[in-house]
């Protein structure tokens, strides 16, 4: 894995995170913003702490582990990553609200224009600010997007201590059968 300079990370802050989108995905999933590490290299949940790429193979979204360099082979088992917040940050609680309800705003407009089956915000606190929705919990949502419906899912941080790894793949898992039903 490549090593970044406190200052190279630093600088991350500023680049942009191309989401990897196609119309009419299967499920899109949505972090909450790229981590410096992953504007570093321009891979979603790229920090080596992140469950997101091993919970996803584990519930059986992916036929193997994927690498966030891999991130592109997504697309061809109908899956997709964006963020609810473009700028980049060392930690979520760096956010302010008014940029959780801007990037709810700049979100949903994508997912009407994308029109995913579903759209899996990983992080009930994120969804719940950027959606102003105080009483979500993880799973599938009464919120829709057009016809994309919206299911929350636990946030795969290594900071996540609530959650194991194998009870989000389980998570994960009730999302696959819900999105291939």
């Amino acid at each position: 894995m490549t090593r970044f300079t406190p200052a190279e990370l630093e600088a991350a802050r500023d680049r942009l995170v191309p989401d990897v989108v196609a119309d009419g995905l299967q499920v899109l999933f949505c972090g909450i913003n790229p981590g410096l590490m992953t504007a570093a290299t321009g891979h979603h949940f790229a920090r080596p702490g992140n469950r997101f790429w091993p919970v996803l193979h584990l519930s059986g979204f992916t036929p193997r582990l994927l690498k966030p360099s891999e991130q592109g082979e997504l697309l061809s088992y109908g899956l997709g990553i964006t963020n609810v917040v473009a700028r980049a940050s060392a930690r979520a609680d760096e956010l302010s609200a008014d940029e959780y309800r801007e990037g709810g705003r700049l979100l949903a407009a994508r997912v009407e224009r994308l029109r995913p089956r579903w759209l899996a915000v990983v992080g009930v606190t994120a969804y719940r600010a950027a959606f102003d929705d105080r009483k979500a919990k993880i799973g599938p949502q009464e919120r829709t997007f057009g016809s994309t419906r919206v299911w929350v899912l636990p946030n795969p941080s290594g900071l996540n201590a609530h959650w194991t790894a194998a009870t989000m793949a389980e998570e994960f898992g009730r999302l696959r059968a819900a999105a291939q039903a």
